[in-house]
């Protein structure tokens, strides 16, 4: 029989010791863990299914975060858009404010587009539709979003089209895109490094074939 481990202590460590006693049922506490851990799944396989009970929820909570988050980008892009077409439409309704429409009067394309030369950081596309029935008539700079861009003034029957032009920021083209803001009909498109405007409230139908003219000609 092995002697008991106490008694290979030397005496001054013994002496000297403090001992504790086991809680009842300790030993019989630990066997049964032991027993578990071997008779069952270890704490591998223990954890790997608590994190099947949990793991579809931490996947449903991704989700939410995600969505919640692509909703907040899109009210955020609406917002934007919705508050920089009030823009356009603030400084359409200002420009027919007499003195304010036009800074260089002209029907001729050749006198208009070097007007801004010296001006602007870049060069505006202007286009010529007297023979639709949408002649230029001049134009001038305005400012939006923090910087001078360039606005070519067009007419159709006595209804004004104001045409805001500013660079984009990249050369992607993009079709165009329509919208009606407080009764004033707005016209997008992106094209050649440029984006363009176009502001009036003529009716949807003359608006975008207007538009087309120019962006097939810009």
């Amino acid at each position: 029989m092995d002697k008991e481990p106490m008694a290979e202590l030397p005496a001054d460590i013994k002496q000297h010791m403090t001992r504790y006693k086991a809680p009842p049922g300790l030993d019989r506490r630990i066997r049964h863990m032991i027993a578990q851990e071997q008779s069952g799944p270890g704490w591998v396989d223990r954890l790997r299914a608590s994190g099947a009970r949990w793991w579809p929820m931490a996947a449903s909570f991704a989700c939410g975060l995600l969505v919640a988050v692509s909703a907040t980008t899109l009210i955020g892009t609406a917002r934007y858009e919705d508050e920089f077409a009030q823009q356009l439409v603030t400084a359409h309704v200002r420009s027919l404010m007499p003195n304010h429409l036009m800074d260089v009067v002209s029907t001729d394309q050749h006198t208009v587009k070097p007007w801004f030369t010296g001006k602007l950081d870049f060069s505006p596309p202007v286009v010529d539709t007297a023979a639709e029935g949408f002649p230029l008539v001049g134009g001038r700079l305005d400012y939006l979003q923090g910087r001078a861009v360039a606005v070519l003034v067009y007419q159709r029957r006595g209804h004004v089209i104001n045409v805001f032009v500013m660079p984009a920021r990249d050369d992607r083209a993009t079709a165009l895109s329509s919208a009606l803001h407080h009764g004033y009909q707005l016209a997008e498109w992106r094209k050649s490094g440029m984006r363009l405007w176009a502001v009036s409230d003529l009716s949807r139908d003359e608006l975008d074939q207007f538009a087309q003219l120019l962006r097939a000609r810009q």
